[in-house]
């Protein structure tokens, strides 16, 4: 069993930014697709982002140009950088390692956007 440990997150106002951090301690991090997805009052679970064992990163139609995916193979570490945060991206985030098999989740962290 792999632990995923999230931060980041919070209460921001419309524009601003906030950084998502997806950890483990497994030293097979490199080995693992790395996933946001997020759950809104509209959409059970929306994709947002992946950043594949290849290099291939892919955004959702939603946060492309807003957001960045990036992971620090060597610290074990995933990223998500929100720009120009919007209400509708109000949400739980959740950060997935997926390969064979399920994969592992995080325990999600609440993003609101609020003015």
């Amino acid at each position: 069993q792999v632990e995923v440990v999230q931060s980041g997150g919070g209460l921001v106002q419309p524009g601003a930014s906030l950084t998502l951090s997806c950890g483990t301690s497994s030293n097979r991090f490199a080995g693992y697709s790395l996933t946001w997805y997020r759950s809104t009052p509209e959409k059970q679970r929306e994709y947002v982002a992946s950043f594949g064992v290849n290099g291939v990163i892919s955004y959702g139609d939603s946060t492309k140009g807003r957001f960045t995916i990036s992971r620090d193979d060597a610290k074990n570490m995933g990223y998500l950088q929100m720009n120009d945060l919007k209400i509708e991206d109000t949400g739980v985030y959740y950060c997935h390692l997926g390969g064979p098999g399920p994969g592992f989740w995080g325990q999600g962290t609440q993003v609101t956007v609020s003015s």
